[in-house]
């Protein structure tokens, strides 16, 4: 990215609105910390109010749970301990016998509890006696909505899910959820009645369930309940026996402030889950008093700031001004204060800095067109000295074998050979008098070789007149016949052709071809041990035309070599700068 580029995108901002910066950030600070110490502390102290009401109605439903259950707990043990009913119980006998059991201590021992409790229970027996027959309510499968009783046959228990479980655990006397209770929201006392005669033989069950709602007195945690869940949780097993209110998130507890009430004598307890949105709610004003308050502080601290900085900025603005000039290349801006401050050294500075830099400039731009000249000509000179010393030797040997024809013809052709290469010392010669060089070169080989080569050139006629780098072809024509050619013929194949807005130049021939290793060697051989001239070409072409262009080899050992020359197609435009071309030269 350049100069120009770069100043445009970035954001210029004053030095004296920097140093307000650091101060505005410390009142943004001070206020933020300020605002966030008070909102934090309100926050606490509405906390701690919600949960010291929250927990004096913990406490308050605890002590309610309590007496139910010591109540349900009593009617428990007053059936246990009641010998007229286990009589009943284990009284066998003929249909009127059993009628006046049922009638005389069954079903006043099952009601008269009923009437002693204020909240609506379901008190179920389970007899094995097959001549006591069912009574009481009609279905155990709706909510509780008065208090009733029920017998029935001991075969239903056995039936069920839950009790063969139950019995194996050998439990008795407990509470627990059995059938319907998870569903309906109730909560059951379950034991087991012995005969008083070994308090060993089992001669029923009495269930007494209750409603989780009555158990719990119809706690009302808040007039709204704002989002508040109220469970009942088995602390052994982690389960969740009841639960009332909002449903939770996908988080569960995570976001909620949790109070937990403990049932004595249980391994149950009462949770009430308050989400942390409530416990904020009535700090969410003063948040936004707060937050205003910061903000207002802020601007108005931003505004003095700005004016301040306006007004004692004028001269360091004028000093950019022209430093952006200077960076865009109009080398020729002098900045002129009047005074003795520090803004008057610094444009002096600025003044005598501008001029060095001018002059410095102008000689190394001058002194890098001569080196990369120098370095073109050094390149030029290391074509083809091999390539001489070969052809002299050449006609010193055709000279002494008599064959004056042959030294005529390798002589005119070496002349024109180097005509063509001198080209009058210019750099750049036409496609064609390029393809013209290669033609004269192989005639010299011809000279040598006789038929023992055969030359195919295909030429895009619409590119012959573009100028190229001189020398581009032959080192790697004079490659192939000291390299790849390994039998009694080879074939070269030279194209030219236009590809997209490159040109594109290729030797092919169909000798000996490369190893893989060999040509990344080829690759990165230096100048000094490139024996096949690829160095020398490749170094000229990015010397002039950028590293996006050069050489390019494909070989397969035993199948030929292919060269690709990739060159850009308008190369009379890639020449040196002029002084007029170069940024910041004024002439």
């Amino acid at each position: 990215m350049d100069m120009r580029r770069l100043l445009a995108i970035r954001n210029y901002i004053p030095f004296t609105y920097k140093m307000m910066i650091p101060y505005l950030v410390l009142v943004l600070i001070t206020d933020v910390v300020i605002g966030y110490v008070s909102y934090s502390m309100l926050v606490q102290s509405r906390t701690e109010v919600a949960k010291t009401g929250i927990r004096a109605a913990l406490d308050q439903t605890r002590n309610n749970v309590e007496y139910r259950m010591d109540e349900i707990q009593g009617m428990s043990d007053l059936l246990f301990g009641s010998l007229p009913f286990q009589r009943a119980l284990q009284t066998k006998g003929d249909r009127l016998t059993m009628y006046y059991a049922m009638l005389d201590e069954i079903i006043p021992q099952l009601e008269a509890p009923l009437k002693l409790i204020g909240s609506p229970i379901r008190i179920i027996l389970y007899t094995d006696n097959e001549d006591i027959w069912e009574a009481g309510g009609a279905t155990l499968h709706k909510p509780i909505t008065q208090s009733d009783y029920f017998v029935r046959k001991f075969s239903m228990l056995e039936n069920s899910n839950w009790f063969p479980a139950f019995q194996a655990a050998k439990k008795d006397n407990v509470w627990l959820q059995a059938d319907m209770d998870t569903k309906l929201g109730n909560f059951s006392h379950f034991r087991r009645l012995v005969s008083y005669t070994d308090y060993m033989t089992v001669i029923g069950y009495v269930r007494i369930i209750i409603n989780f709602d009555s158990l719990l007195g119809n706690l009302v945690l808040d007039p709204n309940e704002r989002g508040m869940v109220l469970r009942v949780l088995d602390t052994s097993s982690g389960g969740i026996l009841y639960s009332r209110g909002a449903e939770l998130e996908k988080g569960g507890t995570s976001d909620y402030l949790s109070l937990r009430e403990a049932i004595p004598d249980t391994t149950y307890a009462i949770e009430v889950l308050v989400p942390n949105e409530y416990l904020k709610t009535d700090a969410k004003e003063l948040q936004w008093i707060i937050g205003l308050i910061c903000a207002a502080s802020f601007v108005l601290m931003a505004l003095i700031g700005f004016l301040v900085a306006n007004l004692s900025g004028k001269k360091m603005k004028r000093i950019v001004s022209h430093v952006r000039s200077f960076q865009q290349g109009d080398l020729r801006q002098r900045i002129d204060f009047t005074g003795n401050d520090e803004f008057v050294l610094i444009a002096h500075s600025f003044n005598r800095m501008a001029s060095s830099i001018q002059e410095l400039i102008q000689s190394v731009y001058e002194q890098g067109l001569q080196k990369k000249q120098a370095e073109l000509e050094a390149l030029q000179a290391q074509i083809n000295p091999h390539f001489l010393y070969n052809a002299l030797s050449t006609i010193s040997s055709l000279t002494n074998l008599g064959e004056p024809q042959k030294v005529t013809e390798m002589v005119k052709g070496l002349a024109q050979f180097y005509r063509l290469t001198l080209n009058e010392g210019q750099v750049l010669i036409p496609l064609e008098k390029e393809l013209e060089q290669v033609q004269a070169y192989l005639g010299i080989q011809k000279v040598k070789h006789a038929d023992g080569f055969q030359v195919y050139i295909e030429l895009d006629p619409e590119i012959r007149d573009v100028k190229i780098i001189k020398l581009l072809l032959q080192p790697f024509v004079e490659n192939v016949f000291k390299h790849a050619w390994f039998g009694e013929t080879i074939a070269i194949r030279i194209t030219a052709k236009r590809d997209g807005d490159r040109l594109e130049l290729k030797v092919i021939d169909n000798g000996i071809g490369m190893k893989k290793e060999q040509v990344e060697k080829v690759l990165r051989s230096s100048i000094q041990s490139n024996t096949y001239g690829l160095k020398n070409v490749e170094d000229r072409i990015k010397l002039r035309y950028g590293p996006q262009y050069g050489v390019r080899i494909a070989s397969i050992y035993g199948g030929g070599t292919t060269v690709q020359i990739l060159l850009p197609l308008h190369t009379e435009f890639y020449k040196e700068r002029t002084d007029s071309e170069y940024v910041g030269y004024r002439a």
